[in-house]
């Protein structure tokens, strides 16, 4: 990876440069030039390649939770966090927990994302969606019919010590953290490739305003530009 801002240099370490100043909640998103943040098949997989996954694995390993939408277990594709032998030793421990944002907790318990992960699962809800259930995870509760997402970040910082939280998508979620002022930093990957694809996934969703970002560093791999923005 080489660096182009804030100041260019040939050669640097993914996990130095987005390790040596990580916010409390930072977007980590994959998109094509034309705006989509999926490929022809409807998945994220096949945008940025080697790169991007590289600098994924580095963000999953540099957070303190991974912050997905339900939509996104829904489709089964997404399994318990795991890191290389490097990472871990470099991360001090055991991947970050995976906490799932379900205001329904209408979820297929039996995923290995809820069965087998190394670090277990969490899941935000509201307080109606819990009521008279059981879950086979531990559940936030954060809001009385829909989540409230301020008081969720809240409880998993305060009562879980889960800081440094990385949102992984989909749109929705990514959407709804934005648009609570909630996200302090945009790390979207670009791919090089224009998908013009039946399945376009914009980034975002509708907001309720325009929301200012400042650039905080531009980074080439393989073709990949990786994007950094503060959003406050």
């Amino acid at each position: 990876m080489r660096r182009l801002l804030p100041s260019p240099a040939a050669s640097v370490d993914p996990y130095d440069e987005y390790g040596a100043d990580v916010p409390p909640l930072r977007i980590g998103m994959v998109a094509s030039l034309d705006g989509t943040v999926t490929d022809a098949e409807g998945w994220t997989d096949g945008l940025g390649g080697a790169a991007d996954f590289r600098v994924f694995r580095v963000l999953r390993a540099l957070a303190g939770a991974i912050l997905v939408g339900a939509s996104t277990v829904r489709t089964r594709r997404l399994g318990p966090a795991r890191l290389s032998a490097e990472l871990r030793e470099r991360r001090g421990g055991p991947p970050a927990p995976i906490v799932v944002v379900s205001r329904s907790l209408d979820l297929d318990w039996t995923l290995p994302l809820f069965t087998a992960a190394e670090t277990p699962t969490l899941v935000v809800t509201c307080a109606s969606a819990l009521s008279g259930r059981r879950l086979p995870v531990p559940a936030v509760v954060a809001g009385d019919d829909a989540v409230d997402l301020g008081a969720a970040v809240r409880s998993l910082r305060d009562d879980h010590g889960l800081d440094r939280l990385l949102c992984e998508g989909g749109p929705a979620l990514t959407t709804s953290l934005v648009r609570a002022g909630l996200a302090d930093e945009l790390c979207l990957n670009l791919a090089p490739a224009l998908h013009g694809s039946a399945h376009h996934t914009p980034l975002l969703g509708a907001l309720d305003a325009e929301v200012p970002v400042r650039p905080a560093a531009v980074y080439e791999d393989d073709g990949v530009l990786f994007l950094r923005y503060r959003l406050r």
